[in-house]
């Protein structure tokens, strides 16, 4: 039961990770993303087989899996630049069910459906499970805070302003003579590599990775648990998160108290009342559990009074 939990306590965070990118993405900048689990998987294989195949270390690898998957989301943002909201999400959908294709179809690369095996974990094998998944827990942990940190610095920061401007009216920041498709780009890059990054801890956790464990079902879920948490709002993002995977998990333990249904069936009730949850907190919290805060959108007195002693003549 220990080891358990601390496992589903890892995917959390592994969810609280992606969240936070796709809060980037969409919560900041207004960016509809519906094909996420493509980013999580370039960074997933990039570090996989670099790891495996090249006898790259696993820093090394995962570093290689976020620089992949930031760049496939600059190429893809480039690619669709023009399109917005329910052409874009369609868009990007069928962008990462290419991904998965081509993971199924490239033997000679990814081996296929076959999917691959052995992918290093720190300290697997010369530790027991109890105390690996301890350790990737931890791990996993610190590298989460350190993501939460680096989103909250990008929502205050100047660069975090313009993301909501866009995303609020786009011609009014082109009026201001700020350039929205390199800030959308940036955005869109800076938030598929955070989800690269996820990709890259959940291959290496696992030791396996196969092309049908990329479903749009995992993009449905990061963008249920940033919407039940709070669309904007990076603690919020980390919530939702958490409270989705508690959702998933806890109604297993319910399911087979339901008398008369098949496997099958236990499984679509379990997204039934993960659904009819989800519904219930956006009934009575329209904006999440943590609506987005405003306070970043302000100016702090501080830089008022440092910009007027900068204009003051010497």
């Amino acid at each position: 039961m220990e080891i358990y939990i601390l496992s589903i306590s890892i995917i959390a965070c592994i969810y609280a990770i992606m969240a936070l990118g796709l809060n980037v993405m969409w919560g900041m900048a207004g960016l509809v993303n519906l094909g996420l689990v493509g980013s999580m998987a370039v960074g997933a294989y990039t570090s996989a087989l670099l790891t495996t195949s090249a006898g790259v270390s696993i820093p090394l690898g995962i570093l290689a899996g976020i620089v992949a998957a930031t760049l496939f989301g600059a190429v893809l943002c480039l690619i669709t630049s023009r399109l917005k909201e329910h052409y874009l999400a369609i868009v990007t959908l069928g962008f990462a069910e290419a991904i998965r294709i081509v993971a199924s179809n490239e033997i000679w690369l990814t081996h296929g459906t076959d999917g691959i095996s052995g992918i290093p974990g720190p300290f697997r094998g010369t530790v027991t499970t109890f105390q690996y998944n301890l350790i990737f827990l931890a791990i996993v942990a610190v590298i989460a805070l350190a993501v939460y940190v680096f989103c909250q610095r990008i929502l205050y920061s100047p660069f975090g302003r313009v993301l909501h401007a866009i995303r609020d009216d786009e011609v009014v920041v082109g009026v201001a003579g700020k350039d929205a498709r390199v800030f959308k780009v940036q955005a869109f890059a800076i938030g598929s590599g955070i989800i690269g990054l996820a990709g890259a801890l959940y291959a290496h956790y696992t030791s396996f990775i196969a092309p049908e464990l990329f479903v749009p079902l995992i993009t449905l879920y990061v963008k249920l648990s940033l919407l039940a948490g709070g669309v904007g709002n990076n603690r919020g993002a980390i919530l939702g998160a958490g409270l989705v995977i508690i959702i998933l998990e806890g109604t297993r333990f319910l399911v087979p108290y339901i008398p008369y249904i098949t496997p099958p069936q236990g499984a679509a009730i379990r997204e039934l009342l993960l659904s009819a949850g989800l519904l219930i907190v956006l009934r009575y919290r329209v904006k999440g559990l943590i609506p987005e805060a405003h306070d970043h959108l302000t100016v702090r007195p501080a830089v008022l009074a440092e910009a007027a002693l900068r204009r003051q003549p010497a």
